[in-house]
């Protein structure tokens, strides 16, 4: 029996110690570190490792092939080794304020950061995060002030045969009031879903400090799935686990636009919103420019506000859908009815950048009132964090 209850002990204790080491980790390296100065040092403690390197958006971009032809990435800069095994980099200026991403390259295998819990999925990469604050990103922040509801919700959708999931940010005092709010559809881009706008966009943050600094009317937000043939983001759908796709079918071929109305069924009968033209707004980001741009056109009683975030703006070669047929009169028909707000945002650097540039020619030809709003760098989510915290000062006036 003594046997039996120093085994015991011996067990407990060492179950323990383990727990500890998982709880507190591995080793106390402080990684990232953001200095005085706004410089930030990242540490990898890896002895064994031959080369290490650092991969973010901070890092001067290099050109690479993409499915979406030439496109800005993330440049690389490479770690040092000192003489207990730890890898350090301290970028060289001030990083400005924004909300950052990066990723460690080791031996040629991209990595997370292990000193860093913060880590964010675009697509099928994941990478680590962090905040320098001041100027716009203090609206990225987590700030003391009032702070609105983000809840998933279930939706019928007959037109495309699914039950598909959205998410819908509600404001502070939404749950105990009774007032009906105006809504805005906020749509995500290629191999995005309902979850890219909460964890990449900072949409819920930004929300709820232009609400409480009184610079946005308070609403209703509505975050698709912009993927006509997903029931909701991977690994939250009866597929499973399954590795998410930049791009695929359905995505792009008019069934989402032609569906859309039965997200606004949903939305305006289980939430107390004001079931007009003057308090609807619909905005999107690439493919959800896309989308937005064509669904604003396709119903045109339906939105007063529009905004294209660097937007895709024709089909692709081969798709046929009646939604993307007789473009210049629906656009006509549109503009007729005299839309409060159609905003238009694009970086200099976009890969999409013509393609916006000739969209606008020929708006301006039609004589078709528009605002434009042009910003640096490309296709990447610091801009669209950006056009968001521009756009939704301007709703509902």
């Amino acid at each position: 029996m003594k046997k039996l209850i120093t085994l015991a002990i011996f067990l407990i204790t060492g179950m323990a110690a383990f727990a500890q080491q998982a709880l507190w980790g591995g080793q106390n390296i402080v990684s990232p570190e953001i200095n005085a100065d706004n410089t930030v040092t990242f540490r990898l403690n890896a002895p064994q490792a031959m080369k290490i390197e650092l991969a973010g958006d901070f890092i001067p971009t290099q050109k690479r092939e993409t499915p979406m032809g030439l496109v800005d990435m993330p440049g690389s800069v490479e770690l040092t080794k000192n003489d207990k095994g730890v890898w350090e980099y301290t970028t060289p200026e001030p990083l400005s304020p924004e909300l950052y991403s990066y990723t460690f390259v080791v031996d040629g295998v991209k990595v997370t950061d292990p000193g860093n819990v913060y880590m964010i999925r675009d697509v099928a990469s994941v990478t680590s995060v962090f905040i320098i604050g001041g100027e716009h990103a203090d609206l990225y922040k987590v700030n003391k002030v009032p702070h609105g509801t983000v809840a998933r919700r279930w939706y019928e959708s007959p037109g495309l045969k699914l039950t598909r999931r959205i998410t819908i940010y509600t404001p502070p005092g939404y749950e105990t009031g009774k007032e009906e709010y105006p809504v805005l559809y906020l749509l995500h881009g290629a191999g995005g879903d309902e979850e890219a706008w909460i964890a990449l966009g900072r949409s819920s943050q930004i929300l709820d400090n232009l609400i409480a600094q009184g610079k946005a009317k308070p609403m209703i937000v509505v975050m698709t799935n912009g993927n006509a043939g997903q029931e909701a983001a991977p690994g939250e759908a009866a597929e499973g686990f399954i590795r998410p796709s930049f791009m695929g079918a359905t995505r792009m071929d008019g069934e989402f636009e032609a569906n859309f109305p039965d997200i606004m069924k949903f939305v305006e009968t289980n939430y107390r919103t004001i079931k007009q033209k003057s308090a609807r707004a619909i905005c999107g980001l690439s493919m959800g420019g896309f989308h937005s741009l064509h669904i604003s056109k396709q119903y045109p009683d339906m939105f007063d506000y529009v905004g294209l975030f660097s937007a895709a703006v024709m089909p692709r070669e081969g798709v046929t859908s009646e939604i993307y047929l007789n473009t210049d009169e629906k656009l006509k028909a549109q503009f007729d009815k005299k839309p409060k707000l159609y905003w238009i945002a694009i970086g200099k650097t976009d890969f999409l950048y013509k393609a916006n540039q000739d969209y606008i020619k020929s708006l301006d030809e039609k004589g078709y009132k528009y605002v434009y709003y042009e910003t640096g760098d490309g296709h990447i989510w610091r801009n669209w964090r950006i056009y968001l915290s521009e756009f939704v000062p301007m709703l509902f006036k």
